[in-house]
């Protein structure tokens, strides 16, 4: 049986590990790409924003994988920047799902990216993907468009898995590298409070929940792709600490400082979301990493 699997977002960290993966695991990989020949894997050109996309993309695949969006940690939440951070995931999205309506593909499932950030700031309150997504918050509403366009292709009769993806660890990028490199420069601190609950997930546990929402036509709709054991982000900070051998010497970095620094875009440290993962602990699947330190272990342990 053809197992295609067609990325968007295929040269950021997750798209780059799920990539080595899948191919690891037999299947063949190509990308969806705004510049095709700079690219390890075979790539079709799409341009979201331009509403273009290589008739022969969709065609190809047998499933797709949409992570397509830019970071949401990159600079100030200036308006321009929020409104990149939005058009560059719901546009490709509503792309895909326009071309998915085309006769002529074989496409088995569409498995698309969202994150936590749809639940907003709600404190130590257990989240499930039942919980209502907070109204006002700029991160929520991205997501909650963003899913709205995933949705769109289930309508249009394709199995369609939505994976919510929290606080993902890797020493190759996102909120883990600048954590690490404050805690070994000896200026690691809780951030805010410090109460606030931190949902991770190791990246190679990402990436196999992705593989298994491919593989398994049971799983259709939305899930937390989040570890079983959010902790908070004092926690966190003195757990990674403890990993990089490093002590923990300075007081906690105030709210207002951090507002300060980083205008709306704080809110990403400083919400609080403890996050269940019991539903895809309900599906069978075993974490590699379920607890944080052995997932801190795994990239540091030799430090």
């Amino acid at each position: 049986m053809s197992r295609k699997v067609l990325i968007t977002g295929g040269t950021g960290m997750i798209g780059t590990r799920l990539a080595e993966m899948l191919i690891d695991g037999g299947y063949e990989v190509a990308l969806l790409s705004r510049t095709p020949g700079n690219n390890r894997y075979f790539s079709f050109r799409w341009d979201p924003l331009a509403g273009t996309i290589d008739e022969a993309a969709v065609p190809y695949a047998d499933y797709i994988v949409n992570l397509a969006g830019s970071s949401v940690s990159d600079g100030k939440w200036t308006p321009e920047r929020k409104r990149q951070i939005l058009s560059s995931r719901v546009a490709g999205t509503q792309l895909l799902a326009k071309e998915l309506r085309k006769p002529g593909h074989h496409v088995r499932g569409f498995i698309s990216a969202s994150a936590i950030g749809i639940y907003g700031d709600q404190g130590d309150r257990l989240l499930t993907e039942e919980t209502a997504s907070t109204p006002d918050d700029f991160l929520a509403n991205v997501c909650r468009q963003w899913e709205q366009a995933a949705e769109y292709v289930e309508q249009d009769g394709i199995r369609t898995a939505i994976l919510r993806i929290g606080i993902v660890l890797s020493p190759e990028g996102g909120a883990l590298v600048p954590l690490a490199r404050t805690v070994k420069m000896l200026a690691g601190a809780p951030l805010g409070s410090g109460k606030q609950y931190m949902s991770w997930i190791h990246l190679d546990d990402l990436c196999r929940l992705f593989i298994r929402a491919i593989e398994d036509e049971q799983w259709r709709g939305v899930y937390n792709a989040v570890a079983p054991n959010p902790v908070t982000n004092k926690k966190f900070t003195e757990t990674l600490a403890e990993v990089l051998h490093r002590p923990l010497v300075l007081p906690k970095v105030p709210e207002f400082g951090l507002k300060l620094m980083m205008g709306e875009m704080s809110e990403i440290v400083l919400a609080s979301q403890r996050v269940s993962a019991e539903k895809v602990l309900g599906q069978s699947f075993n974490f590699e990493y379920p607890t944080l330190k052995p997932a801190l272990e795994s990239f540091y342990g030799e430090e």
